[in-house]
């Protein structure tokens, strides 16, 4: 089932999440590969694009054919916002999302992320300023609420539909949440309900069944898959075999994972060399073999690989299908 954000059409309803240190270059192309309809970029400060931090533009790496694909802008200066997104809209992005959902401290203290949700008049603002700098379709991702005293989803995302926002993600959980409880499906389903412009759930969608399972329950317009793709590419392929059939894929066998973990760092050496590639692929290693015989101590080994005949003679020796 295709999906229409603004004027970018997206073939399925599956959407993979922005997560810092994580969605780079290699992992979305790996995701697309197997069957994301869109793909979201780490999120990049505003502050640090306007600074011409040279980390920053490595963020902003976009390839052809990864599209669509969504850059996600993060800060709390509305004209600061609207200048960045005016900047930098002539990137080959197709959709550009305020970040209005992060927990992390060193964010929320800053005012930026989750902690925006606490001042919808500033939110108003600010979602006012990137519309109005940029012809491409703005976004928001946001949560439940700031806390269990502050659930305010729904007043959000009506003010973001009636700044002329194209769509909405929720995360089912408050930032003093974190990423820990369930999520509550529930507060998506009212945001749906009371907005007209497609609406993105997200939180506790792991497999096909769980993925029909929201849709069902809330009436969203498609799935944000975050954490459960880590070292899992192939969740969008299962998901979508699901929602098409009805039935469950296997996951993929051993050699599988071992060619995606190979062509996964590669690409990594291929785009930041093989000093960091090798050191950012320790984290992706140690999520795809999870699970499997002797992990823990593939994991502790993992911390050692420095080359690419590092990985390979570690994956030889120490990975075994399971039982």
């Amino acid at each position: 089932m295709k999906i229409k954000i603004g004027n970018t059409v997206i073939q399925n309803q599956l959407v993979l999440a922005p997560m810092a240190g994580v969605t780079d270059l290699p992992f979305r192309l790996l995701c697309k590969e197997m069957g994301a309809g869109l793909v979201c970029m780490e999120m990049v400060s505003a502050k640090a694009i306007s600074f011409h931090n040279k980390n920053t533009e490595d963020l902003m790496e976009i390839e052809k054919g990864e599209n669509p694909v969504s850059l996600q802008l993060f800060g709390s200066e509305p004209e600061l916002m609207g200048e960045v997104a005016r900047r930098i809209e002539e990137r080959p992005f197709d959709i550009l999302d305020i970040n209005m959902g992060c927990p992390v401290p060193k964010v929320v203290n800053n005012g930026e992320g989750s902690a925006l949700m606490k001042n919808p008049r500033l939110t108003e603002e600010l979602i006012t300023s990137v519309v109005k700098a940029v012809k491409k379709p703005v976004t928001i991702k946001i949560r439940k609420g700031f806390n269990d005293k502050s659930v305010n989803a729904v007043e959000i995302a009506r003010i973001a539909e009636g700044c002329g926002a194209a769509a909405v993600a929720v995360h089912g959980r408050t930032r003093e949440q974190y990423y820990s409880g369930r999520a509550d499906w529930d507060i998506i389903r009212q945001v749906k309900e009371a907005v007209k412009i497609p609406v993105i759930g997200n939180g506790d969608v792991t497999d096909g069944p769980s993925a029909a399972a929201m849709l069902k329950e809330t009436g969203c317009d498609a799935l944000m898959i975050g954490r459960a793709a880590r070292g899992n590419p192939w969740i969008f392929r299962e998901i979508n075999y699901y929602l098409e059939t009805g039935n469950e894929l296997p996951g993929p066998d051993i050699e599988e994972v071992k060619e995606m973990i190979l062509r996964h760092a590669a690409r990594l050496l291929e785009c930041k060399g093989e000093y960091t590639g090798m050191r950012e692929m320790r984290k992706h290693v140690a999520w795809y073999t999870a699970g499997y015989p002797h992990s823990a101590r593939l994991r502790q080994r993992v911390n050692e690989i420095e080359t690419m005949d590092d990985l390979k003679k570690l994956l030889e020796g120490n990975f075994e299908a399971k039982q």
